[in-house]
């Protein structure tokens, strides 16, 4: 997986969210909405699929799929790359 895809999404993550960190704190296998990671809402959640299309054009057409893909900075990384061309390897 793309450190530089990693990077755009932890960047993402702290401007798009105002988390009051940097993005190279943020692990990519950190669990984004659990109390023992992030402790993202389900307003993040809107937030960050916004966000994800703006940036990546890739739409997260419901909730059970951005459920699957936004556990991690890992996952969303593997979710853009199976949905934007320019991304797989």
């Amino acid at each position: 997986m793309s450190d530089e895809l990693k990077s755009r999404i932890k960047k993402i993550l702290v401007e798009n969210l105002m988390l009051q960190m940097n993005p190279e704190e943020i692990q990519d296998d950190i669990a984004l909405f659990a109390a023992d990671g992030l402790k993202l809402d389900s307003i993040d959640a809107l937030e960050l699929s916004v966000a994800i299309e703006k940036n990546f054009a890739v739409i997260t057409p419901n909730a059970q799929v951005a459920r699957e893909a936004f556990v991690s900075v890992n996952t969303i990384a593997h979710y853009i790359q199976q949905n934007l061309p320019q991304f797989k390897t």
